[in-house]
């Protein structure tokens, strides 16, 4: 790769600044994709997005930023872009800092700004090699997150595609699912849910392999449609509606379940109950609980040191199962009358195994 290094100016680098849903976001003139479609949107907060615009009106130097030159003559940000991304939307006049905006300063002040030199790398190379600058180049402090550089690995038409329906701000994804979704779609973990689901449901493996079948397929429908599926799935099968449902893996309980007839309404009761149960300490885990009935999902509260030394000194030591005895380090509280039969996490339902008779009497 050859990399030459340059002095740009903000006023040259701000010259024909445009953000366009339908023609991108590019700068210098027109020759500068700011977003090319391994590229993640803009995410900085207003502390640091102004704290560029303080560096440059003090002459602070900024982190130089790099290029990728492409074979047309033009050029597409490799890193760099929230800074560029601040830079152009002050001058245009998108933002304030502290009441001012780009056209309410004086004019040595404006002149001040525009005449700031960026340090900007040039990089000339295959896709590859600008791929494998993006990955490992982080100088602006905001690290990648595993599904934004899946996006830079996989950029194709069906990656630009199912950004539309789940990486934008007020994406259809976010109007559709955002009270079932942890994360948000900006940093592309709705897209990334989105995949795993799909992936599971299709044995495509891993995210990594369902995108590298896809990453030449013209549209992102079928993901975008089997989404849809799975929400309209949950919201059926669960209506009423809690903040505990946020975040459940809900692709997984819809690939497993979807053809299964539920009673919604022993289901939302069965559910109600298990939210007032003091001894589930995973709200969450109620959904697939009352689906396949795995305690596993729900965190049982355990024994408190106190409950199990009381009901060891009740035994004397003595394990209930083999009749043997050991250490209070030895052995392990268990309920008397098992939790899914309404046994409670309480000093008089609890009794002192061994660690092999628990083991076992847990594995049955």
């Amino acid at each position: 790769m050859k990399i030459e290094l340059k002095e740009i100016t903000i006023e040259k680098l701000t010259e024909g600044f445009l953000d366009n849903a339908e023609q991108g976001v590019v700068a210098y003139g027109g020759k500068l994709d700011i977003r090319p479609p391994y590229q993640r949107e803009f995410i900085y907060k207003d502390k640091q997005r102004d704290a560029v615009i303080d560096s440059v009106r003090k002459d602070f130097p900024l982190n130089v930023m790099y290029w990728a030159v492409r074979n047309d003559g033009d050029y597409e940000v490799i890193d760099g872009q929230q800074r560029t991304l601040s830079m152009c939307q002050y001058v245009n006049g998108d933002f304030s800092i502290t009441g001012l905006a780009f056209h309410n300063l004086q004019d040595d002040q404006q002149k001040q700004i525009l005449d700031y030199k960026l340090m900007v790398y040039f990089c000339s190379g295959t896709d590859s090699e600008k791929l494998d600058w993006f990955k490992t180049i982080n100088i602006a402090g905001e690290e990648h997150t595993n599904q934004e550089l899946r996006n830079a690995v996989y950029a194709g038409p069906w990656t630009a595609d199912a950004k539309r329906y789940f990486s934008k701000t007020g994406c259809p994804a976010y109007g559709l699912a955002s009270d079932y979704l942890k994360g948000t779609a900006i940093r592309q973990e709705y897209l990334e849910t989105a995949i795993k689901w799909h992936a599971g449901a299709t044995s495509a493996g891993t995210i990594e392999e369902y995108m590298s079948k896809h990453q030449q397929d013209e549209s992102a429908t079928p993901l975008w449609a089997y989404f849809q599926q799975v929400i309209a799935w949950v919201k059926a099968t669960f209506p009423e509606h809690r903040r505990e449902m946020k975040g459940v893996d809900w692709g997984a309980l819809y690939n497993q379940f979807k053809d299964k007839e539920f009673d919604t309404d022993k289901l939302e009761k069965h559910v109600a109950e298990l939210m007032m149960d003091d001894d589930v300490t995973k709200k969450s885990g109620i959904y697939p609980y009352v689906l396949d009935g795995e305690e596993r999902h729900l965190n049982i509260r355990a024994f408190t040191l106190n409950m199990k030394r009381t009901a060891y000194e009740r035994q004397n030591g003595v394990c209930v199962k083999c009749k043997k005895k050991f250490a209070f380090e030895e052995m392990e509280g268990d309920h008397v009358k098992p939790w899914h039969e309404g046994g409670k996490t309480n000093a008089a339902n609890c009794q002192m195994l061994c660690k092999e008779d628990n083991r076992r009497k847990s594995g049955k």
